[in-house]
């Protein structure tokens, strides 16, 4: 296999085989995607012409059940891409016990450069490509970078079109009114926040002792930014796409928020009702920001941001995967090296699927909870889990990210062994 995003992913793999007892079909098993589909989506443009869109999706392993895993709107989106992301979507099911295998998709675009009914011809025109691959019981997407709850609702109205009845339980992430779930907006960053309390709570870190910068003001950078900055903790920079803010007695989070998203700008303020005031600061780059000397780093945007070009220069004490992949199998060696801790994404990052699931759940049963039911079944479960990987990796002297992998094989390869294994058939 070439060198590319998947077989990084499957280095990670590789190091975990060597602390488990599974059986040798597991490991193969668990090194391919099962089904790679990639479709052209034609679209009318508001002006008349024809554009085609290039759009893939992916089903890693469904050893578990149906697979699950979100469509991103990108630029970068390669199917390379897309099956890592549901290479690693399949681990963090397991993770996190789920009755799910792991997918993902994706369209190669830049969502800024269409317009609103631009991006619905073309969400619409994806689902009718992929609808067969797709369903409750077989494929269900949910949103990821760029796209969001608006889109999501369009791909299940579509695909309902398609089969001639409601069919909410076909994706996740959607609109509460279409049969959404509470609190699954904000699920990846809330349950990024519950592992990050239950982890320094080992540490003895005091929140208001304790800086943090953020790469990635979107959705999940965002809010867990704020709720960071609710906490007590010192926020001290913050970072989009076009670049960051660092101020070294700490940022206004809230302010910031609200400042981009009425001016789509990312800038130090400090509000009080409608009236913003710019405070001191300092602007820096994404790459700035990475290597700030701070005592956790959280990159939330996207993969392959700490690689072994700039491993060597990160300062924090503590890294937490908000984003999917932001550190390479290279950059982990350096980071360990350096006594740096990295919580990684297939656990920290697992509070979407999480409550995905719960909204899949919902929709099955048409019995629906309330914002605090959600969010108690979340922090349940994925501090759960946080504290089954710690153990793990105290007891086996290893990585938190070697550990989440140990965890998650071990249940992946007795869903497989279930089935049948060279071991069953020889004896």
């Amino acid at each position: 296999m070439s060198h590319s995003l998947l077989s990084d992913a499957n280095q990670r793999l590789e190091k975990a085989l060597q602390y488990v007892a599974v059986d040798e079909d597991v490991a193969e098993r668990l090194r391919f995607p099962k089904a790679s589909l990639i479709v052209s989506i034609p679209v009318r443009m508001d002006n008349g012409t024809l554009r085609i869109f290039q759009g893939y999706r992916v089903r890693y392993d469904d050893s578990r059940g149906p697979t699950k895993g979100g469509v991103r709107y990108h630029p970068g989106v390669t199917l390379d891409e897309v099956q890592s992301l549901a290479f690693w979507m399949t681990f963090k099911c397991a993770v996190l016990n789920l009755p799910f295998g792991g997918a993902k998709g994706g369209i190669t675009l830049n969502p800024k450069e269409l317009s609103k009914f631009e991006l619905e011809r073309l969400t619409r025109g994806y689902v009718d490509a992929i609808a067969d691959f797709i369903g409750p019981d077989v494929d269900i997407p949910a949103p990821d970078v760029y796209t969001n709850q608006m889109v999501m609702g369009w791909m299940m109205d579509q695909y309902s079109i398609i089969q001639r009845k409601i069919t909410p339980a076909v994706v996740t992430g959607k609109p509460v009114s279409m049969g959404g779930s509470l609190g699954r907006e904000t699920a990846t960053a809330m349950g990024a926040f519950f592992v990050m309390q239950a982890a320094l709570v080992r540490m003895n870190r005091n929140p208001k002792d304790t800086t943090v910068a953020v790469q990635g003001f979107g959705n999940a950078g965002a809010t867990i930014a704020e709720l960071l900055f609710s906490a007590g903790y010192k926020v001290v920079a913050v970072s989009d796409s076009k670049g960051g803010v660092f101020a070294a007695e700490g940022l206004d989070i809230p302010s910031l928020r609200h400042m981009k998203d009425s001016t789509r700008t990312l800038k130090a303020v400090y509000c009080k009702g409608t009236v913003c005031n710019q405070v001191e600061h300092t602007v820096i780059t994404n790459a700035q920001l990475l290597e700030l000397d701070v005592d956790i780093l959280v990159p939330a945007a996207l993969e392959n941001q700490i690689t072994a070009e700039n491993g060597d220069r990160i300062q924090a004490r503590y890294i937490f995967e908000v984003a999917n992949g932001p550190i390479t199998s290279e950059a982990d060696t350096i980071l360990e090296t350096k006594g740096i801790q990295v919580f990684p994404d297939i656990l920290v990052n697992a509070g979407g699927v999480t409550v995905s699931y719960f909204e899949w759940v919902q929709n099955r049963n048409g019995l629906y909870w309330t914002l605090e039911e959600v969010n108690d079944r979340l922090e349940k479960s994925i501090t759960l889990e946080a504290e089954r990987i710690w153990a793990i990796a105290q007891d086996l002297n290893i990585s938190m990210r070697t550990a989440a992998y140990v965890h998650a094989l071990n249940r992946l390869g007795d869903a497989i062994k279930a089935k049948g294994t060279r071991d069953y058939y020889i004896n």
